[in-house]
């Protein structure tokens, strides 16, 4: 995504620590620490009122209650990929924070469409009619 690399995340806002992987590495995974936990503090990045509520809602359960988005990267070997990885899809996921959704514009239904509606309906109704079992009066 293009729009993710013109978003640089500031130093000041990011914390990493590492921790034992589930990952691919066989007995590497055991010895070393090589999964990253990326956390940003959300309220340092600056971000108008609509980027945080829609970054809040692209989250979901990444983000704390303390304001604070929490990326695991394990998918690689290393801890360097890891954290590019991890620096990748915050910067993505803010990117993606900053796009604004369209208005939607209510639309009212038109009297010919109300009216098309209503003898399609009636066309069920007779068809309907039509198998009941005839009633003698």
């Amino acid at each position: 995504m293009s729009s993710a690399d013109a978003y640089t995340l500031p130093e000041e806002a990011l914390s990493e620590s590492f921790i034992a992987s589930s990952g691919p590495g066989g007995q590497n995974v055991n010895k070393v620490a090589t999964a990253v936990q990326l956390r940003c503090d959300v309220f340092k990045l600056g971000l108008a009122p609509y980027a945080y509520a829609r970054l809040k809602e692209l989250a979901g359960s990444r983000m704390t209650s303390g304001g604070e988005i929490v990326i695991t990267a394990r998918s690689f070997r290393t801890q360097e990929a890891n954290r590019e990885d991890a620096r990748a899809r915050l910067a993505e996921l803010i990117a993606k924070a900053h796009i604004r959704q369209p208005k939607r514009i209510k639309t009212k239904v038109s009297r010919a469409a109300k009216a098309k509606r209503v003898e399609a309906k009636k066309g069920r109704s007779a068809v309907k009619q039509a198998r009941a079992k005839p009633r003698i009066d």
